[in-house]
């Protein structure tokens, strides 16, 4: 009783996914799907034709010898071939060209809703499983779709004009062998909960696979370096054999169901031609009228067996569908309020009032606890202190990465949760600690910053950030290609054009995340010049380990655990002996100075 409950709530939901696929898609295609069941129907009729025209061929040819009739048929006939391989290349056609269209909008939905996704998902969610996963799903959700559509206008329609055919010849007959359709049908059922489950699990491990590749080739440096190979080649041929084990499962479920349609099949045929030989050798029934049905019976089983084990391919697919809505029914995170307004700002202040956060919603693990701070506009605030302290998740706050669990952020007394996420962004530049460029070229990677900004200004921001010379260096100058993460630039290389992307937002906030922490001295000394220029006149967050780079900050926080322990000016707070930034600040100059003296 529990099993039969399961499996009626496990159908209704695959209903559930076929008719959201369906009214997602089939009004996009409507003029594209009409065309393709014409060509079907056309298809249906072609194929059916011969078994229609073997009475003819037996009782008009063979029996009577009619040259004509001969002739005829046999015209008759190439016509028929002909029209279905036509028909079968325009509906093979129209229905690729919709499958790749589909797969293109699901590929441009799915980016955007990841693009939507809050920052806590991806900290959640294995990047590279995540796309191996995607990849899978949406490929699986074109041939769900294309199975669909080809078993239930192709085959049912061949299968039904080849019943029509066998019930023209011999209703009788016709009733008696196609009993066997219902049963087939009851032993398809049987694998169809085996299906949906090990395919699930088939797209899991396949996508830890995928995962497992490419991080081995972003990491490949420290793969070598560290001899990984032999560990990394273990743990993959275990996912491999995870892989084939999986697909072997479903290749012996998809075998089992071959065995006993066959029989059943057999079965239904031989039956046939015993009773339909008795009649026409005992009876004195027309030979011709046997044969057509029989040509009929035969060209019918292999449509009648593919909607027959249909549910339990398509189920396979079916896991795609549903796992790809699973994500895209994901709820975004930091989702703008309904009558959320964009930011006005008129002098750049930044308050942080009380804050209290942990991820995830864990209060037994809270990174902040009840921080103020007063960011003035126009001005500077560095903020420092021993690592995992809380800086870095301050300056994800401030962009709204993160739903606070008490407190507020305001900027010009508007408190950031009530403003939309775009207007708040786009009033920011923010230079991150690990730099990041996508694919494109260098001049797109600058660009970013401000998407409409013309060459110069992009030249022009390459020079303030001490870039525009090792860029027109490359082969190709701006036009040059940009790696996989960077990698055919240094890490310093890396950051200067990160930094100019910053100073082409020319946006009246600034965050800089350890802006220079990638830099040689010599490096850091000119973007640090640059990056003073930058700051001039707007509100400015520095992170920062190196303190000798916020020495001139206007107020400088000092976070440890979660709580603001210190803050002030920088001669104010190394005159604390017994201060943390005290402590910092000789531990950074003692460090400084033993560098200088091995150089």
């Amino acid at each position: 009783m529990a099993d039969n409950q399961k499996n009626s709530i496990q159908s209704d939901e695959s209903l559930a996914i076929l008719k959201r696929v369906l009214s997602e898609n089939w009004q996009n295609y409507t003029w594209q799907y009409a065309q393709a069941f014409v060509l079907l129907v056309a298809v249906s009729a072609s194929t059916a034709f011969p078994a229609w025209a073997i009475y003819n061929i037996v009782e008009d040819v063979f029996m009577r010898q009619d040259l004509d009739v001969a002739y005829s048929i046999s015209f008759a006939i190439f016509l028929a071939f002909t029209v279905r391989g036509l028909a079968t290349y325009g509906y093979m056609y129209v229905l690729g060209k919709i499958s790749n269209n589909m797969v293109a909008r699901y590929q441009k939905r799915v980016y955007a809703h990841l693009l939507n996704l809050g920052v806590g998902f991806y900290k959640e969610n294995r990047s590279a499983y995540l796309v191996g996963q995607i990849n899978q799903n949406i490929a699986g959700m074109r041939e769900m779709l294309n199975q669909f559509i080809t078993v239930f206008a192709r085959d049912l329609l061949t299968l039904i004009a080849m019943i029509a055919v066998m019930v023209i010849r011999d209703p009788f007959m016709s009733l008696s062998s196609l009993m066997v359709l219902p049963i087939i049908y009851l032993v398809m059922s049987r694998y169809v909960r085996k299906v949906r489950r090990v395919a699930r699990e088939a797209v899991n491990i396949n996508a830890r696979v995928t995962s497992s590749i490419v991080e081995t080739t972003q990491g490949i440096e420290v793969v070598k370096s560290f001899t990984m190979e032999e560990a990394l080649n273990g743990n993959m041929e275990k996912m491999t054999k995870e892989v084939e084990t999986q697909a072997n499962h479903i290749v012996r479920l998809n075998a089992k169901t071959k065995p006993p349609t066959e029989i059943l099949a057999g079965l239904a045929i031989a039956g046939v031609v015993a009773y339909g030989g008795y009649r026409v050798a005992e009876l004195g029934h027309s030979p011709g009228g046997l044969f057509s049905f029989l040509v009929a019976a035969m060209l019918a089983y292999d449509p009648a067996r593919k909607l027959a084990s249909f549910r339990v391919s398509f189920e396979s697919s079916l896991v795609n569908a549903r796992m790809l809505y699973e994500l895209l029914d994901t709820p975004e995170r930091q989702a703008d309020k309904k009558d959320a307004k964009s930011l006005e700002l008129s002098k750049g202040k930044i308050d942080f009032k009380d804050i209290t956060f942990s991820y995830n919603g864990d209060e037994n693990i809270r990174v902040l606890r009840d921080v103020s701070i007063v960011a003035r506009a126009g001005k500077t605030t560095a903020l420092v202190g021993p690592s995992g302290g809380g800086k870095s998740t301050l300056i994800a706050l401030l962009q709204r990465f993160h739903d606070i669990n008490k407190g507020s952020i305001e900027i010009d007394g508007q408190n950031i949760a009530d403003v939309t996420a775009k207007s708040l962004r786009s009033n920011i530049a923010y230079v991150s600690q690990q730099p990041m460029l996508f694919e494109g070229t260098i001049m797109d990677n600058i660009r970013y910053g401000r998407p409409g900004a013309d060459d110069e200004a992009v030249f022009d921001a390459a020079k303030k950030a001490q870039a525009h010379g090792f860029i027109l260096d490359q082969s190709h100058g701006y036009d040059t290609s940009v790696a996989e993460l960077g990698g055919n630039l240094s890490g310093g290389q890396r950051q200067r054009i990160s930094i100019a992307r910053a100073i082409l937002r020319d946006a009246p906030i600034l965050i800089l995340d350890e802006a220079t922490s990638a830099l040689d001295n010599e490096s850091e000394k000119l973007v640090q010049k640059a990056l003073e220029q930058l700051m001039k006149g707007r509100t400015t967050i520095v992170v920062a380990h190196r303190l000798s780079t916020i020495r001139h900050a206007d107020n400088i926080v000092v976070i440890d655990e979660g709580r603001v322990v210190e803050q002030g000016s920088h001669d104010k707070l190394v005159k604390k002996k017994t201060g943390i930034y005290s402590k910092l600040y000789a531990i950074g100059t003692a460090t400084a100075e033993l560098k200088d003296a091995e150089i």
